[in-house]
């Protein structure tokens, strides 16, 4: 299975690589097409149609792809992806462009199927690390494609939609050729139901998942802050151009790779889980505190490898979920996580840029310190979760 676990992280970079070419310059076309100034309201609204959707069809698929296999969802998944970014890259008006949005969210469930997949081919002992190279691939592709958005941004706002479907037709031919499927994966039995709740429904019915899921969400919301705004921060505050914007974010991509890949499988295994979401937490903490603190650009680029750090709790807590259900469900789960993210992601957005705006004359950083006193309600939730033995929780 080496190859399918190469195959699985590079799908992963190259599909981040296709969302980071467009990131530069969202609020560029949004302005454009919208023939507004003011996008407060319809940037986060933008971002979160697409969750929306997720949170519809990203359990359904997940369980979709317990039934059928993992393989052929995710090249459904792709096709969808590809496709969306050609009719984004040509489309005339702003109703068209979130009709577009809604059609990236329905099969926008790569990233669960990506994780079911690696969950499926990684022992339980270093789940943790497998998930944190699948975040370091991710971060991956986040080095190249804002950069490269930034730059065709600068020559054609819709250049890096045309680029980002190439991203996503290499993505797909990959998979189609490369990526065998699990054995494990098929021969459930269950017909997947097409209540958008029933997966959550199911999960909650793990008493062991309860605490966990709700450090989860919160994780989840706190993480909605940066992508949120920092385009948006970093042009208001320090008059950022767009081809710096693809720099930061590239380098955030770079530190990602590296937090994920070298520092958050080792933290897990060695002082276990918990300590790995304790030590993400601290450190995003205090990169939230600065960032909001921050008075000129440099601090900005310097502080993010403490941001990175931060990341490492992600995989972590993926980690302790995934040991309290059987493998036979793992797509089910993945699904719910999923699920879960772009619930958050349907209201944060729109929260977080609407207090964003009507706080950035007074004071800019207020959202960034809201996200850190947010992280507050974490350690109960974490430190409560009941411990259970994985084979009791399998057997349900």
């Amino acid at each position: 299975m080496r190859k399918a676990y190469l195959v699985v992280l590079m799908a992963v970079a190259l599909d981040a690589g296709g969302v980071g070419l467009i990131m530069p310059v969202l609020p560029g076309l949004l302005r454009e097409v919208g023939h507004v100034d003011d996008i407060g309201w319809i940037f986060g609204a933008f971002l979160s149609v697409y969750a929306a959707m997720q949170v519809l069809f990203s359990p359904l698929l997940g369980a979709l792809s317990d039934r059928y296999g993992r393989r052929p969802v995710l090249l459904v998944s792709l096709a969808g992806s590809a496709a969306d970014y050609l009719f984004m890259a040509f489309a005339p008006s702003l109703p068209l462009l979130f009709a577009g949005r809604l059609i990236a969210g329905i099969t926008g469930a790569s990233m669960a199927v990506a994780s079911a997949y690696m969950a499926d081919i990684s022992s339980e002992d270093r789940r943790a690390r497998g998930f944190g190279h699948l975040n370091a691939a991710f971060g991956i592709g986040f080095i190249a494609g804002p950069v490269l958005g930034g730059l065709l941004g600068d020559v054609w706002l819709r250049a890096p939609f045309l680029a980002a479907a190439v991203l996503n037709g290499i993505n797909l031919a990959l998979a189609f050729f490369l990526l065998p499927e699990p054995e494990r994966t098929r021969g459930t039995g269950e017909t997947p139901s097409f209540n958008p709740l029933a997966p959550l429904r199911w999960a909650l019915t793990f008493p062991a998942l309860l605490s966990l899921l709700g450090a989860f969400a919160v994780l989840a919301l706190v993480g909605e802050v940066g992508g949120t705004i920092w385009v948006l921060y970093m042009q208001d505050k320090f008059a950022w151009d767009l081809f710096t914007v693809g720099i930061s974010l590239a380098l955030f991509g770079l530190f990602h790779a590296g937090a994920q890949g070298f520092v958050a499988g080792p933290i897990a295994e060695r002082w276990g889980e918990k300590a790995a979401l304790v030590t993400a937490i601290l450190a995003d903490s205090a990169a939230y505190l600065s960032i909001a603190l921050a008075w000129q650009g440099w601090m900005a680029f310097a502080l993010l490898p403490l941001f990175c750090l931060g990341g490492i709790g992600a995989p972590a807590l993926q980690s302790l979920l995934t040991s309290r259900i059987g493998a036979d469900h793992q797509g089910r789960l993945q699904g719910v996580l999923t699920s879960m993210t772009s619930l958050v992601s349907v209201f944060g957005p729109f929260v977080i840029a609407t207090l964003y705006f009507r706080t950035r004359t007074v004071f800019p950083g207020t959202v960034w310190i809201a996200g850190a006193a947010l992280y507050v309600l974490c350690l109960p939730l974490l430190f409560g979760a009941r411990r259970a033995e994985p084979r009791q929780e399998a057997a349900k």
